[in-house]
């Protein structure tokens, strides 16, 4: 079957190598403009451009697909289908109906919930146990298409959006696969129980411990590989990367109430955090023990909000 592939990050990449290696033709790759990156600020390509490239396969990266360039590039590949998978830009109705059999989402949620740009940060935000991979037959609305088959996984207590991200890209090749090979019967989705999933800024990671040690321990999960949990401590930023809640302390929220043995409990609105990885601003993510070898804190030190 003759493809156009369009995405982005590592989650696209992951799927577009997988229907190459399955032995699909994949005749286009659609993916963003390369982005500066690193300290240097240099153009890097996506993660998809590069697998494209590896793969010696035809790269596009328009800046939009709302032009008639765009629209005469996909139409000229011919392609049976366009496979679609965190891409990133809106694809337009009439790109919608170029190929045969329409254009196809893999969509990291159990839709209609978390619809939108950030499904598996708010499914640990919320607390969910489960998620999953949908792949959707596209049409015109923000994840709105039937759906032709969803797949389930659980969320670990401890999981976080790293760990969710590594199941669900290994998940959605195989089942475009699947959906290419049998034609499953699309089903219309129950908008009356669509959530949005909006996109993650930095802002919401600055830690607040005012709140439940449950509600930051989640934050912590959801916001681990990016952006990253942040605080302050002794006036300096710090990021936390894995906690666990622990039992009711007293003390005012974001006083350090314990340190010993490597040990860093926080107290929180309810609860407390017992910090278990962690990075100051330039070094490295650091064991609770080691991060405190360097940077002493003394029990009743204040944990204070950070812009980041």
């Amino acid at each position: 079957m003759r493809l156009i592939f369009a995405g982005t990050p590592e989650f696209a990449a992951i799927a577009l190598e997988a229907l190459v290696n399955t032995g699909h033709d994949v005749v286009l790759v659609l993916t963003q403009p390369d982005r500066p990156a690193g300290r240097g600020l240099r153009l890097e390509p996506s993660a998809v451009k590069k697998i494209a490239q590896k793969q010696l396969l035809t790269v596009e990266q328009p800046l939009t697909l709302k032009t008639d360039t765009a629209s005469a590039t996909i139409a000229a590949a011919k392609a049976d289908v366009m496979i679609v998978a965190a891409y990133g830009l809106i694809l337009p109705k009439n790109i919608l109906a170029i190929p045969r059999l329409g254009c196809i989402n893999i969509h990291a949620s159990l839709l209609p919930r978390w619809r939108g740009a950030a499904p598996m940060q708010r499914a640990i935000l919320a607390g969910d146990t489960a998620t999953g991979i949908t792949i959707m037959q596209m049409n015109e609305g923000l994840d709105t298409g039937d759906i032709l088959l969803q797949r389930m996984i659980s969320i670990g207590a401890n999981d976080t959006a790293g760990d969710v991200h590594d199941r669900l890209a290994a998940l959605g090749a195989p089942m475009v696969n699947v959906v290419l090979n049998t034609r499953p019967a699309p089903v219309k989705q129950d908008d009356s129980q669509a959530s949005y999933a909006a996109k993650i800024s930095k802002d919401e990671a600055v830690i607040d411990w005012r709140e439940d040690a449950a509600v930051i321990h989640r934050k912590v999960r959801a916001f681990n590989p990016f952006p990253g949990a942040a605080s302050t401590l002794a006036g300096e930023r710090i990021k936390i990367w894995r906690a666990q809640p622990a039992a009711q302390t007293d003390g005012m929220p974001g006083t350090v109430h314990v340190v010993s043995a490597g040990k860093l409990m926080v107290a929180c609105g309810n609860g407390a955090l017992d910090i278990l990885e962690l990075q100051r601003a330039g070094g490295k993510r650091m064991a609770a023990a080691q991060f405190l070898t360097g940077f002493p804190i003394a029990a009743g030190a204040r944990l204070g909000n950070t812009s980041v």
